[in-house]
């Protein structure tokens, strides 16, 4: 299931581009999830665990990856920390649905992220509300952010 925090949240981590460059393995690079979400939201290709080609960028390492791509492998291979889920994009709002299907996944929201019309089961830990959709979303986290 998925778990939401809107708004400060001390224990959240922050700064998902540090603990990416210094937490990241090789192995994330080359799994399925990786190379999937890594061309969807970036439109790159995974060469090798410490080459993508990007349209845009050329050949560059995973520490150049955009804040969503890093921050939805964090969520992915860290499950036992909650990151700052805002340096993602609505585009990476559907993979975080996916890895919550999978597993227990709790972020920090600090804007209110669009899951389009999508149907899912998460809990607003501010007060424990459980949504299924957007338009219940709305209303609790706008009291929030």
């Amino acid at each position: 299931m998925l778990n939401i925090y809107f708004g400060d949240m001390p224990s959240a981590i922050y700064n998902t581009e540090i603990y990416f460059k210094n937490t990241y393995e090789d192995s994330w690079i080359l799994d399925d999830f990786a190379k999937k979400v890594i061309k969807k939201v970036d439109g790159s290709d995974v060469i090798d665990a410490q080459a993508i080609k990007s349209p845009v960028l050329g050949i560059i390492p995973p520490t150049e990856l955009s804040g969503g791509v890093k921050t939805l492998l964090l969520i992915k291979n860290c499950p036992d920390e909650v990151f700052n889920a805002s340096t993602c994009g609505d585009n990476c709002a559907r993979f975080i649905l996916e890895l919550a299907k999978a597993k227990d996944v709790t972020i920090n929201l600090r804007h209110i992220m669009d899951f389009d019309k999508a149907k899912f089961t998460a809990k607003v830990l501010n007060d424990n509300s459980i949504v299924h959709n957007m338009e219940e979303l709305l209303p609790i986290a706008a009291r929030y952010v």
